[in-house]
This record gives C-alpha cells, structure tokens and sequence, in this order.
C-alpha cells in the first residue's frame, strides 16, 4: 500500500483512491462550471463507493468553493432578490437537518426530500412550469439545506425552481445561495463535530484538481444553448436524488 498525507482520516485513504477523487472532482468541477450545479451529484456517489472521508464536510468546502468562483465569474447576473428568498429557507434546513443528525435516522430525511425532487423533476419534463416565487425559493432553500448537511448535495431544489432562468442568471444566483449555504451548513457540522482540520486539509489537498476543471468549464458554457443547460439540468437533479436514495439504502 501506497503510503497517503492522510493518515489521521478515519479509514485512512489509499494512493489510489486520492487518484480516483481527483479525477472525479475535476470532472465535476467542469460539470458545475457549465451548469451551476452538479459538483456534488457527480462526486458525491464515487465518495459513498470509495471515498466515504469526503462526504459531506470536504464536498460541502469544495462546492461551496466552486459555487462562489461562479458566482464571481458572473456576478453582475446575480438576482439578489432570489438569493434573500432562498438562503431564509436554507438556514431553516440546515438546522432542521442538524438536529435530525443529533435526534433522529437522516437517512429517512434523505430519502422524502429525494422523491420529492424525482416528483419535480417528472413535473418539469412533462412542461409543468414551477413558478419562481417568494414561497417556492423559499421552500426550495428548505430542502436544499437539509439535503446539503445530509447529503452534500443542496442544489436539485433550487435547480428545479429557477431552471427557466437564463443560463447566466442561474449560475450566478446558485452559486452564491450554495456557498452561502454551504459555509452555514460547515459551521453547524464544525459545532457538532462532524468537520474538523483533517477535513479541511482533504479539500485543500484537492483543490488544485476543483481549479483546474472549473478553468476548463469556461471554455465549454460559451457554445451550449439554453436548452441545452435546462436538459443537462434536469438529468442532473434526477442523478442526485438517486444517489440520495442509494446512500440512504446502502449507507457507507
């Protein structure tokens, strides 16, 4: 066995599956630079597989991270409007799903806010167009926030509520509610002992890999129509709620 800079990670991780993150993480990076959401739902099912240390501390630093180099990519096009509405809701969810972790089986949490977003997802392809109001960014941040601190995985809801904005817009505004999110979300694991330094050190050490994927989305979301994004979207949005529902049934 190859000998790692982790040894304090609990099931300390192999050379190989470092290898196997970073490939994974750029692939995601670029994913999320395109789109504005996807970091977690590709990463995500390959840390439950072999790499349970990154799930959900170091994904939540990194997404975070990239969410906000999207948002500074195309700020002017941020809706501050939307971001109020949301982050009100996701704060909520945050806590609800912190206290979930402490009292009950997250998991079950997991798995409702999962179906729901399959159900959304169904509504959206069959051209039911979910209105983008003050109650349903709100509702969306509550289950981005409890999705998020279980999971890693917070965007689906808010994807799902602003998928008929522009691709600029919807970039610019997820990104900031996700890094937002994602540092509330880091504090309230930090507080309940679910995100340390050697948690930390795992995201900084993949870092440079977040860096260079998100330098290569910007070569890609220039020629890729409106369509185009909402399709890549909504296949995104399915993928993570199944992975939310694999993680739930097959836990670590």
């Amino acid at each position: 066995m190859l000998s790692t800079p982790f040894p304090w990670l609990a099931g300390e991780p192999q050379a190989w599956q470092l290898l196997v993150m970073a490939g994974v993480v750029l692939a995601a990076a670029v994913a999320q630079g395109i789109g504005g959401i996807g970091f977690a739902m590709l990463a995500a099912p390959v840390a439950a597989l072999f790499f349970p240390q990154l799930a959900p501390g170091p994904l939540l630093t990194l997404g975070g991270f990239i969410s906000l180099l999207g948002a500074l990519r195309e700020r002017a096009a941020i809706d501050w409007r939307y971001v109020g509405y949301t982050l009100t809701g996701r704060c909520a969810g945050t806590l609800l799903a912190v206290y979930a972790m402490a009292r009950f089986a997250p998991d079950l949490m997991g798995t409702l806010f999962a179906l729901a977003i399959l159900a959304g997802v169904a509504i959206s392809v069959a051209g039911v167009r979910l209105p983008c109001s003050p109650r349903s960014l709100c509702g969306a941040g509550l289950a981005s926030g409890v999705m998020g601190t279980l999971t890693s995985i917070g965007a689906p809801p808010l994807a799902l509520v602003m998928q008929h904005e522009t691709p600029a817009r919807l970039r610019a505004t997820i990104g900031i509610i996700l890094f937002i999110g994602a540092s509330f979300s880091l504090g309230m694991l930090n507080l309940t002992g679910h995100y340390g330094v050697p948690q930390f050190l795992l995201s900084v050490f993949l870092l440079p890999f977040l860096l260079l994927g998100f330098a290569l989305s910007g070569r890609l979301k220039a020629v890729l129509a409106p369509g185009v994004v909402r399709r890549f979207l909504l296949a995104i949005c399915a993928a993570g709620a199944v992975v939310v529902l694999v993680q739930a049934r097959w836990p670590g």
